[in-house]
């Protein structure tokens, strides 16, 4: 996982926020079928997250385990 985030308002791909929070991209789909996710925005097909909310997720992810 890295220390250093980007800015807040920085948009991502599942594949890109899978990286950076340590978890498989399928992870993160599942995590906006559960409704723990919601996606920022879309380039062409592709969802886009917020870093912020993808942290958050993952962060609450952790604590129900």
């Amino acid at each position: 996982m890295r220390t250093a985030r980007a800015p807040e308002e920085a948009l991502v791909t599942a594949d890109l926020a899978a990286l950076e929070v340590g978890v498989t991209p399928a992870t993160i789909r599942k995590w906006v079928q559960l409704e723990r996710l919601r996606p920022a925005g879309r380039q062409g097909k592709a969802f886009l997250y917020r870093l912020e909310d993808v942290f958050a997720a993952e962060r609450a992810a952790r604590r129900r385990m």
